[in-house]
């Protein structure tokens, strides 16, 4: 059985003909709808476990190319036609190569695209991407924006990846990034979300809530450590830890093996239980939210960017949060983990401020699989984790 074959078995002969176009995120099925009429096309079968409840994975195709700087290819050239500009040099990662903290390179991806009608597209980083504070963004030919693939798109997929902190191992196949379909505007109904949030479907948080502001849920910081594992003992600690500093000189992350490195030789536990932590401009940390956030099925969920009206850092890469996130049968939620760099100054986080806004989108459909256990999510009811790549801390 190939494996086009076996993705549309996965699918459970669910595709006949097309449903209605409905406006909102497109979930598992319509996605695999859209493999089969080839707007998603792939120079290597696309397997099952590439399709997300609203949401595809990406992979890397076989080259990487560092570049000078990173770039936006505008509307008059192609990506690789501003590589060539850049002098790219070309890397081959098809058995795996080092990708050095501090450089920039565009890889190729094994996807493209041939959107038609309405839909436009959204990408991120994954989540144990952003946790290792690897900066990756998508780019398009003839594109003046990273991340966003405007309707009508036919072409090839590139991505900018650029790691910070820590140097990594990537080889062909790789997922760093995953891609949202979108069909019209999704933006929740204020009333709903109103009702949904006051319900507290959206967020639990026994502290007390904020308000919504612009059809957006906040979320705030926890610095107190509630919902947190052990810390190991080899740190001569009995805290638990409230959040993550990352080491400055480490050895390299091979993003292949999971729970294989050991967590205290590249991060630093943050154990005070002060009210309030100072981010240095330097630094990269990982922290969590006081909120366990929920995602209901017939909904997906984005962390926006950073508002520099409440402070100078950004609080995520990967933003996100696929329908059933945190909505299991436990029904304790899941929280959100938060990868925050201060820009330019020293600047102060205290206890329950706002640090982040969620903003919650319809589906196109519910989708046939949602985030959980069943379909081998990392994150459900997490508290403060690492990335996947870590051993678990020991108690």
């Amino acid at each position: 059985m190939t494996r086009m074959l076996a993705l549309e078995e996965a699918l459970d002969g669910r595709l006949g003909a097309a449903p209605e176009p409905t406006t909102g995120i497109l979930p598992y099925q319509t996605i695999g709808q859209m493999i089969r009429e080839r707007e998603i096309i792939s120079v290597a079968d696309i397997t099952p476990d590439q399709l997300q409840p609203a949401s595809l994975d990406l992979r890397l195709g076989k080259v990487a190319y560092r570049v000078k700087a990173s770039f936006l290819p505008g509307p008059d050239a192609t990506v690789m036609d501003k590589i060539k500009q850049l002098d790219g040099y070309e890397i081959d990662i098809s058995s795996g190569a080092v990708l050095e903290k501090g450089c920039v390179y565009v890889i190729p991806l094994l996807e493209s695209l041939k959107l038609r009608g309405e839909l436009t597209a959204l990408a991120n980083p994954k989540s144990s991407i952003g946790r290792i504070d690897v900066l990756t963004r998508l780019i398009t030919d003839r594109s003046a924006a990273f991340d966003k693939i405007e309707r009508g798109y036919a072409g090839p997929l590139y991505l900018e990846v650029a790691p910070r902190t820590f140097s990594v191992v990537v080889k062909t196949g790789a997922r760093l990034n995953q891609l949202r379909f979108r069909r019209g505007s999704p933006v929740m109904a204020a009333n709903t979300l109103e009702q949904l949030y006051d319900e507290g479907k959206l967020v639990l948080n026994e502290e007390g809530r904020q308000g919504i502001k612009e059809k957006m849920v906040p979320v705030t910081i926890d610095l107190k450590g509630n919902g947190t594992k052990g810390l190991s003992r080899r740190s001569g600690a009995k805290a638990e830890p409230i959040g993550y500093r990352a080491k400055k000189h480490t050895d390299r992350i091979d993003l292949e093996k999971i729970g294989y490195y050991d967590p205290l030789d590249f991060w630093e536990p943050i154990t005070h239980r002060k009210d309030s932590i100072i981010l240095n401009p330097d630094d990269f940390y990982i922290l969590a939210t006081r909120e366990f956030v929920r995602v209901p099925p017939d909904f997906a969920a984005e962390m926006v960017a950073y508002d520099t009206t409440v402070g100078e850092f950004r609080v995520h890469y990967a933003g996100f949060f696929d329908p059933g996130f945190g909505d299991d049968a436990s029904g304790k939620g899941s929280k959100a983990v938060l990868e925050v760099r201060s820009h330019e100054v020293p600047f102060v986080l205290e206890h329950a401020q706002i640090i982040g806004w969620l903003r919650y989108e319809r589906m196109a459909g519910r989708p046939e699989r949602l985030y959980g256990s069943g379909i081998g999510s990392n994150y459900q009811n997490q508290g403060l984790a690492l990335a996947k790549q870590f051993k678990p801390l020991e108690t």
